[in-house]
């Protein structure tokens, strides 16, 4: 799934990164998966995206190491959902940093809010996206609720290989 270009085999590690996660739905993508919203209804209907955009990003997903296909039950009907990787699940840090950076850096729109990410651990907001900025330990998603005002609710993210689409 190239960005821009094939940069697989490229020696700065940020090229061969941006080959597998500059395409924006990608970072997206693992954010509603981490949050246990792996069925793909629910990623296109929260996402807004298309059946085809998101069938050929979910395939390459799969392909590069990110995602995982896992069976859910559907009222007695077995189906297939997706899961994030532990590669995946190493992103938090990322998509926890663009959150801040986006809070610090980003308008507001009306109806929004401060997100808050709170580390489950210590009950605490952290303002960092790797380490708890409150007691210090690693974040793990498992650990991590995001608090988002604009939906009126805190929703715990799910550790890899889960798939909970509460």
């Amino acid at each position: 799934m190239p960005f821009r270009s094939d940069w697989s085999d490229e020696l700065c590690p940020i090229r061969r990164s941006l080959d597998v996660l500059g395409d924006g739905w990608v970072l997206l993508i693992i954010r509603d998966v981490l949050h246990g919203r792996g069925r793909f209804d629910t990623l296109r209907d929260n996402l807004g995206i298309s059946e085809a955009v998101l069938s050929r990003r979910l395939r390459a997903m799969v392909e590069a190491g990110l995602l995982e296909r896992v069976d859910y039950d559907d009222g007695g009907r077995t189906r297939r959902g997706y899961a994030a990787t532990e590669a995946a699940a190493e992103l938090l840090p990322v998509l926890q940093q663009l959150a801040i950076w986006g809070e610090r850096h980003t308008p507001t729109p009306p109806g929004g809010g401060h997100m808050a990410l709170v580390h489950e651990a210590c009950g605490q907001e952290t303002t960092r996206g790797e380490v708890c900025s409150a007691c210090g330990q690693l974040l793990a998603p498992e650990e991590m609720s995001w608090d988002k005002p604009w939906r009126g609710r805190r929703e715990r993210l799910v550790a890899a290989g889960e798939l909970s689409d509460r």
